[in-house]
């Protein structure tokens, strides 16, 4: 729930209002709520300012996830399933780009213009596997670029995902990590 609230609209909406409430005190000659509004409102307005002019919205799921993939992520998702998820489902502050650290890593960002952008998600189930999505739109960087970076991908991403590659549209690029460990994690629960 957190994750899903803007801290730079938050801390201009508060700031807001107690810097509103300071200059409406000063006019009624009121020095405590006069104190409150300038040494709380205006910090925390330009603290908001400065959030929101530095944010990067949460992805959006493209589609609503089924309670079957529900129970499948819950058995079966890896940690780095799970951690790729909740990072690019948050906002964010500080960063050029969900996943740009991963995306030059990997070499598919030669520069910030030609970066690959995360534009969607989905969860879903592939031959009883739990599989998390990942839609890049992808103008510059092609999909045989990609197809040469998969080995890359799937020792980057770690052990028990199997990385598949697809370009549903033009400029459309589908990263699928599919775990590949559903029998060993199935059983132990």
């Amino acid at each position: 729930m957190l994750r899903q609230i803007s801290l730079g609209t938050l801390g201009l909406t508060i700031g807001g209002i107690l810097t509103i409430m300071g200059f409406v005190a000063y006019g009624a000659d009121n020095a405590t709520l006069n104190l409150v509004g300038f040494f709380y409102g205006i910090p925390l307005l330009l603290g908001g300012l400065a959030l929101k002019a530095n944010e990067l919205k949460p992805v959006p799921f493209t589609q609503t996830t089924s309670p079957s993939a529900l129970i499948l992520r819950e058995q079966q998702a890896t940690d780095t399933q799970n951690k790729i998820r909740k990072d690019i489902t948050r906002y964010c502050y500080g960063q050029d780009a969900h996943l740009d650290t991963t995306l030059s890593f990997l070499g598919l960002s030669p520069s910030d213009q030609e970066r690959p952008t995360v534009t969607g998600l989905r969860e879903t189930e592939v031959n009883g596997s739990y599989a998390l999505i990942l839609e890049f739109d992808s103008p510059l960087i092609p999909i045989d670029v990609w197809q040469k970076k998969q080995e890359k991908m799937t020792n980057y991403f770690g052990p028990g995902l199997k990385v598949e590659i697809t370009q549903p549209s033009e400029n459309t690029i589908e990263l699928a990590l599919i775990n590949t460990q559903k029998e060993s994690l199935v059983t132990s629960h």
